[in-house]
């Protein structure tokens, strides 16, 4: 039996794409799922709602509770996080999955939108934490899981995207001084996808359908989400990357997870350059919380 099995998730975003697929993926462990994002309407251009993936959620055998939040108010925030505890029954882990993204340089990123990314990437994250600390305080399978990179400061994943590299990083930050803050009691740990991923982002954003064709689908950030919050609590202060810690699992195949099998696939942003290829992990499954 899955130890995510009647586990209550709090997740912030996950009406489509790597979120979604992380949600689904602990449905079907038999998880409690408790989706916050803003998207109640149909949106034109982008799949998906709140209700479209709580209705997935149900069919994946899992139970949803579809919440309009906004991350960056805080009254919002702390109503959803007491409202799933009740419905539930407590809080066992937090998704920290929102993020807004923008590839502008300094001179190109109005300060509107520094303030967005700063607000929900790591504003979001903090004020979606920190509400749901004293739940996760009384579960005896606490976890917090991150949506962001490791903390590689190489200046290559800074100089053409400052503002969005500071907002992601921050995610992972506040993640490493929840591992320490809360050792023993609530483990804390990011997962980054080591190719990009076929999500609207990037097919709207970023490289189209010429990018999706050289990227993995999602269920291979749902599946190594779950595969880090089944581990016991001292695995904990890891910034992962989705094929090691399958690796790790015991997958070798990951051709299924390509949306072009045996085709090329595109590196992700703030991939270390020294991340070893699934074959030649040798157990590696990300990296520790760096002492600088």
């Amino acid at each position: 039996m899955s130890a995510l099995k009647g586990r209550t998730v709090f997740m912030s975003g996950g009406s489509r794409g790597i979120g979604l697929a992380i949600a689904l993926a602990c449905a079907r462990k038999g998880a409690n799922v408790a989706i916050a994002a803003k998207t109640a309407e149909p949106h034109p251009k982008l799949p998906g709602t709140i209700f479209t993936a709580a209705a997935e959620i149900e069919a994946a055998g899992g139970k949803a509770l579809p919440l309009t939040v906004d991350i960056r108010d805080e009254e919002a925030v702390a109503g959803a996080v007491d409202q799933t505890a009740q419905r539930f029954g407590g809080l066992d882990i937090v998704i920290n999955n929102a993020s807004a993204i923008q590839l502008t340089s300094t001179q190109d990123t109005e300060l509107k939108r520094y303030d967005l990314m700063t607000g929900v990437n790591s504003r979001g994250t903090f004020a979606v934490t920190r509400a749901s600390i004293p739940h996760l305080l009384k579960s005896d399978h606490a976890r917090i899981l991150t949506l962001s990179p490791p903390l590689d400061f190489s200046p290559q994943w800074f100089k053409n995207h400052p503002a969005y590299s500071l907002a992601k990083y921050g995610m992972s930050i506040l993640t490493l001084g929840w591992a320490a803050e809360f050792e023993g009691r609530i483990a804390a740990n990011a997962l980054w996808p080591r190719t990009t991923i076929d999500t609207a982002a990037v097919r709207n954003l970023l490289g189209g359908d010429a990018m999706a064709a050289t990227s993995r689908k999602p269920e291979i950030m749902g599946d190594a989400a779950t595969a880090i919050l089944e581990r016991p609590t001292d695995f904990t202060g890891w910034f992962c990357l989705d094929d090691l810690v399958l690796a790790g699992a015991g997958v070798t195949d990951f051709e299924p997870y390509a949306v072009t099998p045996g085709g090329k696939l595109t590196p992700d942003f703030f991939v270390p350059t020294s991340a070893p290829t699934p074959e030649l992990a040798d157990g590696m499954v990300g990296w520790r919380a760096p002492q600088l």
